[in-house]
Order: structure tokens, then sequence, then C-alpha cells
């Protein structure tokens, strides 16, 4: 199995591909724009990873109650254009596979 992973930062996201024995297999480093443009590269690249699920570490803060209206948001941040911008739902209705989100 293939699982992708993105770690969230304010100057960067760093994507990477890895398999269930926990060797990375590919990887890349994306410069943190807004998040419109910056999303679409980010799942542009994933697009021929064959991943069967991908994981979200993002900047906060962050809505993690799943019960949550804004469940998936990125919440009040100071980085620019950010601030409620629901990258949970926007990477589920983009790649179609589970998405696990954290800080």
């Amino acid at each position: 199995m293939r699982f992708g992973g993105v770690e969230t930062g304010g100057t960067k996201m760093v994507c990477a591909v890895g398999n269930e024995e926990g060797i990375i297999l590919d990887k890349i480093v994306i410069p943190t724009g807004m998040p419109d443009e910056t999303m679409k590269h980010v799942f542009d690249w994933f697009r021929d990873k064959k991943i069967q699920s991908i994981g979200l570490a993002c900047f906060g803060p962050l809505d993690l109650c799943r019960s949550s209206k804004t469940y998936g948001c990125i919440m009040d941040t100071p980085k620019e254009g950010w601030a409620y911008y629901n990258i949970v739902k926007t990477a589920e209705e983009t790649l179609h596979i589970p998405v696990g989100f954290d800080t």
C-alpha cells in the first residue's frame, strides 16, 4: 500500500509518499501561497502516486472535532488567506480517498 502525507507550514508544504513499512518513496516541497493555488499544486502532485489515503498535518489553530460544522478547517490563523479554509473537505473532494487530519 501507498500512503500520502502533507506537512503544511507557513512557508512550505512538504509532501511525501510512503509505504506500510515506513519507507519514503517520493517527496516534494511546494511553497505555501494562497490556499486554492497551493493545494492545487499539492493535490496535482499526488494524483498519479496511487495512494490509498493521506494524512494532513496542519498549522493552526484547527478544528479537530468531527461533529463540528467547521471540522477540517484551519481556523483563525494569521496566515493570509488560510483562515477558515476547509483543507479536509477539499482533500476528500479532490482525491476521493480517506483523509487523516491533525496538528
